[in-house]
């Protein structure tokens, strides 16, 4: 994880669960962090927390649905420390979980602008910094959902498809230029989406029993390995943590 350090990154989602853990965890390896967000206090707490700890990090607010917030939070990251490492496209909505039929139109689309359109954003405005610089890293935050389908999960499964589509269609167009796109599908995680998933009793998923679910800091220790050269291999792929082999590369212990 050396070579990370003197890295900048934008996380985005990273509030709360896998983004915070993120942010974390690159700052902890020497990178510079952008914690991007729509509640500023919640985002500047945590960069406060990685500043105390003697880490570099910046909040700004960023509704990953306007692509005027993404970019401008790319600029912020360009201006103030000349260039963009990474990338991570964590935001992410299920709620609310609900069978078609009985679903809304404006929640069933406002999730899928964030799961899918953010995505988009976030390549859109990073990829021109980092095929400028001639480097770069973007992991997008993925899902087993992405191939699969859940009752009640409609909204989610199609758009973590999209955003799938999109890994791969990066990785084609950018790869041979010095920019790694990979996706990551982390698993349950102990966040807030598993207590809404739970209180649905929707498809098996909200059957689980909550000790199942990951500390999100064991998915988080895995991004910051992706962004490294020793998982370079693995551009355009969507890795998952249940792999024994991507948690022992990443460091992690069963």
């Amino acid at each position: 994880m050396r070579e990370l350090n003197g890295k900048t990154a934008i996380v985005t989602g990273s509030s709360r669960g896998i983004g915070a853990a993120t942010a974390r965890e690159l700052a902890r390896h020497g990178v510079t962090v952008i914690l991007v967000a729509r509640s500023l206090q919640d985002i500047e707490e945590i960069a406060s927390g990685i500043r105390d700890e003697g880490g570099a990090a910046l909040a700004q607010t960023c509704d990953v649905t306007r692509f005027s917030d993404v970019s401008a939070a790319v600029a912020l990251c360009r201006e103030q420390f000349n260039g963009l490492d990474i990338l991570v496209n964590n935001a992410g909505l299920i709620e609310p979980i609900a069978r078609l039929a009985d679903s809304d139109p404006a929640s069933w689309c406002a999730a899928a602008d964030v799961n899918y359109k953010g995505v988009y954003h976030g390549l859109r405005a990073a990829l021109p910094v980092m095929l400028e610089q001639g480097t770069g890293v973007v992991v997008n935050i993925s899902s087993g959902a992405a191939t699969g389908s859940l009752e009640g999960w409609s909204h989610y499964n199609s758009s973590k498809a999209a955003a799938l589509s999109l890994t791969r269609c990066a990785d084609a167009e950018y790869r041979d230029h010095g920019v790694r796109v990979v996706g990551f599908s982390p698993g349950t995680v102990a966040t807030g989406m598993q207590v809404a998933i739970k209180a649905s009793g929707l498809n098996p998923v909200s059957q689980l029993d909550p000790s199942v679910h990951s500390d999100p800091a064991r998915p988080a220790r895995i991004v910051a390995w992706l962004c490294t050269n020793d998982a370079r291999e693995f551009a355009g792929i969507d890795v998952s943590i249940h792999d024994e082999t991507i948690r022992r590369r990443a460091g992690l212990a069963d």
